[in-house]
């Protein structure tokens, strides 16, 4: 069953947000520090017309015999009565400029030279073959650009539980002009298998990033030899966990500076069953093939991997708890949601209730799911997490099944809720993001700041598990979707402006993100179910100021996953965490990436490293790479 909201507190709810929005950005508008305030009005928005700083034109809502008050800096005494007509003009105006200034991306895919297919064949209507890929960027030959590696499955899925023996996973090496070259062969990572999702992360500490891969069946641990080259190490790792596993992450929960394991678990799909699968199931109330129903199918328990700290790992589930038993796992995130300085865990399941875990210290953790308010019972996919409405703590964002309304789920520790546990509250629909999500299906997602405004917006990809009608082998396809933090606790979809409605509609599955080409701004690359991948080239988020941060730990968490990294400039304060795992099986490029508006100086730049200890910069300059070292 999904959370149900009564309609009257959903229209309260609504209403309260609108109000809310356009009390807020009454108060952000100033035009000539407020010697002019507009008056008569129902006020919208307020933008500049040009980069000339001289011409302010407010687009308002005055009526046929309204009054607007424009103001100018050449004659900033003067008040001009405005008539509907040069209202209507003066918004076309601003519309075209609004068009014109947006941060856009565009397909870049073949221009950069991705030749890739995602699965091949006719799809066989069974639920693996329909619930991947993922995908990672990283830097896996420290040349300061991301790589991209795609995870891939062969073929249609067979009740021998054997696919096709075709398509391969794929690395591609970043050539440091916007193109990428395929290297999986030489790279020696071209698995083959059924192939769900990857983490990237340097689990051996010897200063560059090793990959691992989740499976329908074992999965792979490559460590990186430093030349370009991978080896399998699975088996001597001990981390092959031969179940259907789909999403990981690497995090040090025991603060032994070393990277741990959760491997993320989703259901015992019983292959001898499925002759006796013929019949129609429900879900959510739905009618589905049961081959294709999760819910038919018993849950699987998550692996929690201890790191020796010589290149062996040791299961200890047991031993920590986080097991998250019944959970049909998707993916997992470690974030300090109590700011105590060690990691805790949130588990989205698919279907059944989501689980975070406290960690006490030393890697012992407490289920604190039920009284953290965000033990939600829905068809979690996608996973993220970020300080959305900049108070200082890490809010969480998971992407829902259809009829599910996606979760905005905000962090409470810096609110007065009478106690210190980890507390959420749902802001789906005070955020104006709930309507917006009902009708899709959502996958890859995360936070982030598209157009380097300060502030975290969000995308979604979306993709039906749904059959096209006539044609069953193929399942319907949805449009992604972009939406922009206003700055007040609100989001606006952007999707139109910002290009992503123009894409040809796709199933999308896994994505990833960072800054491939370099420009200062983060693009997006997406796994397209039965179909070649996007590769979302950002081409306005770079108008605005930026600052990236790389962080070198000591000892063996090299990229100090975990870390928290501060940064203030005389506007706002922003922090980002460093995460190996995320989105919908797929792992984001481990760079910390900061917009920071019309901001040209840093006042403040802070790392608070995982073991507490802090290293602080003054009076950065903008729009350059910073790396720092751990002291």
């Amino acid at each position: 069953m999904k959370n149900s909201h009564q309609p009257s507190a959903i229209s309260f709810r609504q209403q309260l947000a609108i109000s809310n929005q356009q009390s807020a950005i009454s108060k952000r508008v100033n035009l000539n520090e407020g010697k002019h305030p507009i008056k008569n009005t129902s006020l919208l928005t307020a933008e500049r017309v040009s980069e000339k700083p001289d011409l302010i034109v407010t687009q308002a809502a005055c009526g046929l015999a309204g009054q607007c008050y424009s103001t100018d800096n050449h004659s900033s005494d003067s008040q001009y009565h405005v008539y509907a007509f040069f209202v209507v003009f003066a918004i076309s105006m601003l519309s075209v400029s609004m068009t014109l200034n947006a941060a856009t991306f565009v397909d870049a895919t073949n221009e950069a030279g991705l030749r890739f297919q995602h699965s091949s064949g006719t799809r066989s209507s069974l639920l693996p073959e329909d619930m991947g890929s993922g995908a990672g960027f990283a830097d896996i030959d420290n040349d300061g650009d991301i790589d991209l590696y795609i995870v891939n499955i062969p073929g249609p899925f067979t009740q021998d539980g054997e696919g096709h023996k075709g398509n391969a996973n794929a690395l591609y090496r970043n050539n440091g002009d916007g193109t990428f070259t395929d290297i999986t062969h030489t790279a020696g990572v071209g698995h083959q298998g059924y192939g769900m999702g990857c983490v990237f992360a340097d689990y051996d500490g010897d200063a560059d990033l090793d990959l691992y891969l989740t499976n329908y069946g074992e999965n792979v641990l490559y460590r990186n030899n430093g030349d370009t080259t991978f080896s399998d190490v699975t088996e001597a790792a001990g981390v092959g966990c031969e179940l259907w596993s789909t999403g990981a992450a690497f995090a040090d929960v025991d603060g032994d500076t070393d990277l741990d394991l959760y491997v993320c678990n989703y259901v015992i799909y019983d292959l001898e069953q499925l002759e006796q699968m013929k019949e129609e199931s429900l879900q959510s109330g739905k009618p589905v093939p049961s081959a294709l129903n999760p819910h038919v199918f018993e849950p699987q328990d998550n692996v929690f991997y201890r790191n020796n700290g010589d290149g062996t790992f040791t299961d200890a589930t047991d031993e920590t708890g986080i097991a998250a038993g019944g959970g049909r796992s998707m993916q997992a995130v470690f974030s300090d949601f109590d700011n105590d300085n060690d990691l805790d865990l949130y588990v989205a399941n698919d279907t059944t209730t989501n689980h975070i875990y406290r960690n006490d210290g030393g890697g012992a953790f407490t289920d604190v799911s039920a009284e953290s308010w965000a033990a939600d019972f829905r068809g979690s996919m996608g996973l993220t997490a970020g300080d959305y409405d900049a108070d200082g703590d890490i809010d969480l964002f998971m992407s829902h099944w259809v009829d599910e309304e996606n979760a905005l789920y905000r962090n409470l520790l810096k609110e007065d809720v009478g106690t210190e546990q980890i507390r959420f509250v749902d802001e789906s629909y005070t955020s104006l993001l709930a309507e917006e999500s009902i009708k899709q299906i959502g996958w890859g997602t995360t936070l982030f700041d598209y157009d380097n405004d300060g502030d975290l917006d969000i995308f979604v990809t979306n993709g039906s598990t749904f059959q096209e009608l006539r044609r069953p082998e193929v399942l319907i396809p949805q449009p992604d979707m972009l939406f922009r933090n206003n700055g007040d606790e609100t989001f606006s979809n952007v999707s139109q402006e910002a290009g992503i409605a123009a894409l040809p509609l796709r199933v999308g599955r896994g994505a990833a993100f960072g800054d491939y080409d370099n420009d200062g701004d983060v693009d997006i690359f997406i796994v397209n179910n039965h179909a070649p991948p996007t590769l979302l080239r950002n081409e306005g988020g770079n108008r605005n100021n930026w600052v990236y941060v790389k962080l070198v730990g000591t000892g063996a968490n090299r990229d100090a996953i975990g870390a928290k990294i501060r940064v203030k400039t005389a506007d706002q304060t922003q922090i980002r965490e460093i995460y190996a795992g995320e989105s919908y099986m797929s792992s984001n490029s481990l760079v910390a990436e900061f917009g920071v508006g019309n901001a040209t100086q840093i006042e403040t730049l802070q790392v608070t490293w995982q073991n507490g200890k802090t290293q602080k910069l003054h009076n950065v300059p903008t729009n350059q790479r910073i790396h720092i070292t751990q002291e």
